[in-house]
């Protein structure tokens, strides 16, 4: 693939994640979109449970297994190196995609704060919680996380070389503070449908396996000591909760 393809490919990746991502937030928050997690005729319990946590398997299997180093080393002998984030990124949100268009709604209420001083309480962390997971990737490289640093390099001919270890604003008080940007955002919902609550709870099961048993892993292995001496200091998820011992 030529320079200019790869930085085209980057390019493509990014904005058809930002319009899916768009889309899912509205999704979640049931507005403006033709389909969202509680809209279109409910079939049977069992069915709609079945196919809902087969899209969100195939979410977690995906972002979990192309993460991995050992599959990286593996996958960058089939494409470009350059191009193995931008494809880590379509591919990511072409799992996202799945859930938006295919899931199975399950209306019945677990809670209803709509209309409430709650309910708008609920609204404002709601939108709270997904500026925090967007300013937290640019606490750290957000173009570099998406696969756009490494395909405008290549095409200026320039070297990829990753930026070192820091903790800066939100990593001051949590260690992935993208992720908990999400929990809140998928805990915050005025109405909480069973559908919404099964995505909310199986979603942060995954997180928290993920987090905790892999990705910690794999930045121990790369950062090293400075990092486990991160984790001693800085909650995982929630500030002052879950740090090394």
């Amino acid at each position: 693939m030529g320079r200019s393809s790869a930085f085209a490919y980057g390019i493509f990746s990014y904005i058809f994640f930002l319009v899916t991502l768009l889309y899912a937030i509205a999704f979640l928050g049931n507005f403006m979109v033709p389909k969202t997690i509680d809209s279109g005729e409910q079939g049977t319990v069992v069915a709609a449970v079945f196919i809902n946590l087969l899209l969100l398997s195939i979410f977690a299997l995906q972002h979990s297994i192309m993460a991995r180093p050992a599959f990286k080393k593996i996958w960058t002998k089939v494409i470009p190196e350059t191009i193995e984030r931008s494809t880590y990124v379509l591919l990511s949100t072409v799992a996202l995609g799945l859930i938006c268009s295919f899931w199975q709604p399950l209306t019945g209420v677990i809670w209803d704060f709509s209309g409430s001083n709650i309910g708008t309480a609920l609204w404002l962390l709601f939108w709270g919680g997904w500026l925090i997971a967007l300013c937290s990737t640019f606490m750290i490289d957000h173009f570099d996380m998406f696969g756009l640093r490494q395909t405008y390099l290549h095409l200026n001919e320039r070297n990829f070389n990753r930026r070192g270890f820091q903790k800066l604003f939100f990593y001051k008080l949590v260690r992935h503070p993208i992720m908990t940007g999400f929990l809140i955002a998928f805990w915050a919902a005025p109405v909480m449908s069973v559908g919404h609550l099964l995505f909310t709870v199986v979603m942060t099961i995954y997180i928290y396996i993920a987090v905790k048993h892999f990705e910690e892993k794999d930045l121990v292995d790369i950062i090293g000591p400075d990092y486990i001496a991160y984790q001693q200091d800085v909650g995982m998820l929630i500030p002052g909760v879950g740090k090394r011992k």
